[in-house]
């Protein structure tokens, strides 16, 4: 495993930008991917939520740009206008002082100005999968001259609805292109869908086990279903929260939040429904208030990354443990100080969500409220 930053990053923008940020070192990930990458390795990457995936690839291949060649030469494709966005900007902030040029191309967006912005000769994109296509077929990103293709957030990128898009762009790559698949979780199925596009990738997989990652407490707290609502206000009137909380599906989102509206709490909300601008008014607003709620759907809230975050609730329980694992790791990331995940459950549930727990390798405590704050059932 590779660790010596000195060695790994010779430029020097990578350098400076290293010992700005608060890293000591390479992540488990991150160590087992730089050389590989460097080396022009295709790799299935499979590594826990918060355990530093996005600049597993990204350092290694922002040292490999050519900042003189004006053309593309690596696209990061992701399923959410918010995941592009943050990768994006840990573009932005990776590359200062290197001359390297990067743009976001998202669906939904201004499509002229996102021309404009590739008339600019940018040397590394992150974008949806529709938009990014729909470029490619207007010749305005030409995929010959990519060196490397990476799909992040891979599972979520290979289901029906991204699948045929998805393909379409690979095809339109040279084939010694480099690809890399990261994702917390890579399915069998996903791994033998990809593999045909793949020169001998290398598959990697970091266990939980093995990052240094803050603990996270994960609980449950039994009440009926109408009871709910009550339950996601008293969490959130905790002193310093932030709540992330999931549900089922945007016509379940939609109801719990014009409920919470009625009883006076502000809530933000993310579905694949809402508009550009309404989400980045969410996530703004849900980063910046004390005390904040945000109701999102799974699809929507995929990738997200939110510092202090201090708790993520099922409030519908997740379909299944993949649905949790990534629920789940949208708290307890690196450079955080931890957080709980907690399941509002009814009693038939409890069966359920113990098998989530089991299969995701975890210890289930129950909760309850006790003068205004959440505490251990038994104690």
């Amino acid at each position: 495993m590779a660790t010596n930053i000195e060695e790994l990053m010779g430029k020097t923008f990578l350098q400076e930008a290293w010992n700005a940020s608060e890293f000591k070192e390479l992540t488990v990930i991150q160590g087992k991917t730089f050389d590989l990458i460097d080396k022009g390795q295709d790799i299935i990457a499979e590594a826990p939520t918060g355990s530093g995936k996005t600049l597993a690839y990204l350092l290694p291949l922002l040292q490999k740009i050519d900042s003189t060649k004006k053309h593309i030469q690596v696209v990061i494709l992701a399923s959410s206008h918010e995941l592009v966005m943050q990768i994006h900007q840990q573009i932005q902030i990776w590359t200062k002082g290197s001359g390297i040029s990067s743009a976001s191309l998202i669906g939904g967006a201004n499509i002229t100005r996102q021309i404009d912005k590739l008339k600019k000769k940018p040397q590394i994109v992150a974008g949806t999968p529709g938009r990014v296509l729909e470029l490619i077929n207007k010749k305005k990103i030409k995929m010959h001259e990519v060196q490397t293709l990476v799909l992040d957030e891979a599972d979520q990128l290979f289901v029906p609805e991204h699948l045929k898009t998805v393909e379409s762009i690979i095809k339109t790559t040279q084939k010694e292109r480099q690809l890399l698949l990261f994702s917390a979780t890579i399915p069998t199925a996903l791994e033998n869908t990809a593999i045909p596009y793949m020169d001998n990738p290398r598959i990697i997989r970091v266990q939980e086990s093995e990052t240094n990652k803050p603990v996270v407490e994960h609980a449950y707290l039994v009440c009926e279903s109408r009871e709910k609502i009550d339950m996601l206000m008293k969490l959130t009137n905790m002193a310093d929260s932030k709540v992330l909380s999931f549900m089922r599906d945007i016509g379940n989102l939609s109801v719990v939040a014009e409920k919470l509206a009625y009883k006076g709490l502000t809530v933000g909300v993310l579905h694949s429904d809402t508009t550009k601008e309404k989400r980045e008014k969410a996530l703004k607003s849900f980063r910046q208030t004390e005390n904040a709620l945000l109701l999102a759907t799974d699809i929507a809230a995929r990738g997200l990354d939110i510092a202090d975050l201090t708790h993520v609730v099922n409030v519908d329980l997740p379909r299944n443990v993949t649905q949790y694992t990534h629920r789940a790791g949208r708290t307890g990331r690196l450079g955080s100080t931890g957080g709980t995940v907690l399941s509002l459950i009814e009693s038939h549930e409890l069966k359920q969500l113990e098998k989530f727990a089991k299969e995701f390798q975890v210890e289930l405590q129950e909760k309850k409220f006790y003068k205004g704050s959440l505490t251990n059932k038994r104690q």
